[in-house]
């Protein structure tokens, strides 16, 4: 998955907006030249995982597809790429990793379809119930 200048812009915005990113690459993407790339696999049951590297992207995707390491995906095998964010810090994906692993669903899946309208729709209804919710 290629991102354009624009859709990449917009995605560094909303992660930024929850204190995540605060650099991001204009590159392209799959590079050995970044700092790492954060991105999410679809895998064979249904599920999301979210990762990051600093390696090769389509080298850690085959790690995935092979069960190499272990873990979430090697008993959710087969896996595909469905979207990839390059960051010029390692620290910058970890971040944004960990705010996306905490999202719903939906959220990822608007994400992933460049929905952002939807996204920032789904951002605001979290806001608005955690709101609701807290103690008076």
């Amino acid at each position: 998955m290629r991102l354009s200048c624009q859709c990449h812009a917009q995605i560094f915005l909303i992660l930024r907006r929850r204190g995540a990113p605060s650099r991001r690459t204009h590159g392209q993407f799959c590079s050995n030249n970044v700092g790492a790339i954060l991105y999410i696999l679809h895998c064979s049951d249904g599920s999301y995982y979210a990762g990051t590297t600093r390696d090769s992207l389509g080298k850690r995707v085959s790690e995935h597809q092979a069960g190499t390491h272990g873990g979430y995906t090697a008993y959710r095998r087969s896996v595909k790429l469905v979207f990839q964010q390059a960051f010029d810090h390692i620290e910058d994906a970890i971040a944004a990793e960990r705010q996306i692993k905490g999202w719903r669903r939906e959220k990822k899946e608007a994400l992933i379809r460049g929905d952002f309208a939807a996204l920032s729709l789904l951002a605001s209804r979290a806001e608005r119930a955690e709101i609701e919710s807290s103690p008076k």
